[in-house]
């Protein structure tokens, strides 16, 4: 089997189902880590699904992607408005991006806007609830294949 797509998300993403259901939607991430394996496996790929509420685990795992992922996919929440030391560790990884957002952060507060994490992907999927997830790891999972070839 390839390499593993990795999954990786950022803070408070563990409180999916509870935290602002009318913008995240009502599944949990436990639902969206199934969908994703499922998506991955039509395609022939397992994941590697993780969360975080710390950004310097979230750079390990970047890291760690950069070494052993065929793709990665990556909500980095809050973190993609904020952080370089994301930004530079993505820019490590030699595999396909794909950012990932359950709401669509240009429709929402202004200082969501500045997005450091979308200048290194290789595509965004966002706006489209847990749909997102599931978009982009076929995304990942066609890039992966393509560059296999």
């Amino acid at each position: 089997m390839p390499n593993p797509i990795f999954i990786l998300n950022g803070p408070n993403l563990n409180r999916l189902g509870v935290r602002e259901p009318e913008i995240y939607g009502a599944e949990t991430l436990d639902d969206i880590r199934a969908a994703c394996a499922d998506r991955a496996m039509a395609f022939g790929f397992n994941i590697e699904f993780r969360q975080t509420n710390h950004e310097g685990q979230l750079v390990d795992w970047v890291q760690e992607a950069a070494d052993a992922a065929a793709a990665l996919v990556i909500n980095p929440a809050a973190y993609g408005h904020t952080s370089v030391a994301l930004h530079d560790a993505l820019k490590l990884v030699d595999a396909p991006i794909v950012e990932v957002h359950l709401s669509n952060p240009a429709a929402r507060e202004s200082f969501r806007r500045r997005n450091y994490v979308t200048r290194v992907a290789d595509g965004t999927v966002s706006g489209f609830g847990a749909t997102s997830y599931v978009l982009g790891v076929e995304a990942a999972c066609r890039f992966a294949m393509k560059r296999s070839d």
